[in-house]
């Protein structure tokens, strides 16, 4: 029986075997305490960018908390067999709305980039929390629709559109029209 090991168990680990303390953690990052040992203790769904500052202020890839990356050849992911790596939110940790993210690379060492298979359900709340992190986001939609709000403006994408955008930049990415959807996304996030 294999047992799965959730995001935030991996970050702590991580932070124990680097020696830094929780408040340390939580001031690198810029977070509350409060929010660290949340999501540490898996009593908060993070997005993206939290994770992202965490794998930086530790000094990790993002990936190191999704997977355990064994290869450091090609990895070949065969239709319907997308690991599952974690579940995120797009909004407040009360909201419903959830991405879950299924990793196209969960083998792979030493990767830069991170693509994703995301299930997108959608949300009862329109307060969606925008979130910037370093890097870039592609983003392919693969089915149903879904609207970014990227600084000012916001986008609309349905079936077969796609956005590139500078992950610096104020946002955030849900379901429209109160429907699911699914998009294919690579984030890179400097290291």
């Amino acid at each position: 029986m294999t047992v799965e090991i959730t995001v935030g168990e991996k970050i702590r680990q991580i932070r124990e075997m680097k020696k830094v303390s929780i408040e340390e953690l939580a001031e690198r990052c810029g977070m509350e305490i409060g929010m660290v040992q949340k999501i540490e203790q898996d009593k908060n769904i993070p997005s993206l960018a939290p994770l992202i500052k965490i794998a930086r202020a530790l000094g990790v890839r993002l990936g190191t908390f999704l997977d355990d990356s064994n290869s450091f050849g090609p990895v070949v992911v065969r239709s319907g067999e997308h690991h599952k790596g974690a579940r995120f939110t797009s909004q407040s940790s009360e909201a419903r709305e959830h991405l879950n993210f299924f990793s196209l690379a969960y083998d792979k060492a030493g990767r830069n980039m991170e693509p994703f298979i995301v299930e997108i359900e959608p949300g009862l709340q329109s307060d969606y929390m925008l979130s910037s992190h370093e890097g870039e986001e592609f983003i392919y939609v693969l089915d149903g629709e879904i609207e970014i709000n990227y600084g000012k403006e916001t986008y609309t994408l349905s079936k077969g559109d796609s956005i590139y955008l500078d992950s610096i930049v104020l946002h955030n990415v849900h379901a429209a029209n109160k429907n699911s959807a699914r998009i294919l996304a690579v984030v890179y996030a400097p290291f």
